[in-house]
């Protein structure tokens, strides 16, 4: 008897909590979709390194939609301006979805519209600077949004993953997150080495936050790999070119590998890096006596970095109670 009472009261329970059950229908689970949200580049021969990432992340996750964004104004615009003669670029191998390409509210206003209530950004960033800090501002506020009815909010759930090196915070340690790119970089410091050449790379950098990542990621590769001199600076902030010169003179080689530490091999690498205009950091090397090698390809071409989204991609759904497919 006392069995029976309790089988009913759990019964009664199970329903009161789950309408769907009470009126005779299974729960519906809200379908999942990661966005991936890049700077961007304005350069075609960039875009591969882009087309790389989403590539290796729908293989990874082929039963989840994969969508794209780009986080930066400028770039959306100069491609908004390129639709007007769009079979050009379709002819040059640029994808409609990159000449397309919708910001942040827009992309996540079509996931809604499409019946996407889970939402996993994933930034392509290499730090949580400000593009990263932007990008968090609106992925918080869309996933705050509430509604009088709770089955009328455009999302359940919204979380974003985190940039190669990581990001401020304790839920995951950004020194391991240096190591994981550290590794990555194995075949540029391989190169290099056979070459006896000094490693530079070329990062991005801000002029409104601390990029002292920069540092510590230089000293990472190093210890790591002590057979090749490794330099990182940036275009904007601290270190500059300058600021690294008067090492890399000490280090000793006269060969550097020249090479972007940046996702795409967009605008800064073919100009500010490798550019011909005597301020590029090509010239600059060359006319202090170095034999300059540049590569232009950015980390999106490589494999192993790119499975680090991959990872952070995972991390974010486990976090957000999300299945991935």
């Amino acid at each position: 008897m006392l069995q029976t009472v309790v089988k009913v009261v759990l019964l009664a329970l199970f329903l009161a909590v789950s309408p769907a059950v009470a009126a005779g229908n299974p729960p519906v689970e809200g379908k999942t979709a990661i966005l991936l949200a890049s700077f961007g580049t304005t350069v075609p021969s960039g875009i591969k390194a882009l087309d790389n990432i989403t590539e290796q992340v729908r293989k990874a996750y082929p039963g989840t939609e994969v969508r794209i964004t780009f986080t930066s104004n400028m770039v959306r615009a100069v491609w908004k301006k390129r639709r007007a003669e769009a079979q050009k670029w379709l002819d040059q191998g640029i994808s409609a979805e990159i000449l397309n390409v919708k910001n942040i509210i827009q992309a996540m206003g079509d996931l809604q519209e499409d019946g996407y209530r889970n939402i996993i950004v994933q930034p392509t960033h290499m730090f949580y600077m400000e593009q990263s800090y932007d990008l968090n501002s609106y992925i918080t506020a869309l996933g705050s949004i509430k509604t009088l009815k709770s089955k009328w909010r455009p999302f359940d759930t919204v979380v974003m993953g985190r940039p190669a090196l990581g990001m401020p915070g304790d839920r995951y340690s950004y020194h391991d997150d240096i190591d994981r790119v550290v590794k990555s970089l194995a075949g540029d410091v391989e190169m290099a080495r056979k070459e006896g050449a000094s490693l530079l790379y070329m990062g991005h950098g801000n002029e409104n936050w601390s990029t002292g990542i920069y540092a510590e990621t230089e000293k990472k590769m190093r210890t790591a790999y002590p057979e090749v001199q490794t330099f990182i600076g940036v275009v904007e902030g601290t270190p500059a070119l300058s600021d690294l010169l008067p090492e890399i003179k000490r280090a000793g080689s006269k060969k550097i590998i020249l090479r972007p530490f940046l996702i795409t091999a967009g605008d800064h690498a073919t100009n500010d890096m490798a550019g011909s205009e005597g301020n590029s950091w090509k010239s600059m090397l060359t006319a202090a006596g170095f034999t300059v090698q540049p590569v232009l390809e950015g980390l999106g071409s490589n494999q192993a970095f790119v499975a680090l989204f991959v990872e952070n991609i995972a991390d974010a759904a486990k976090e957000g109670g999300l299945t991935l497919k």
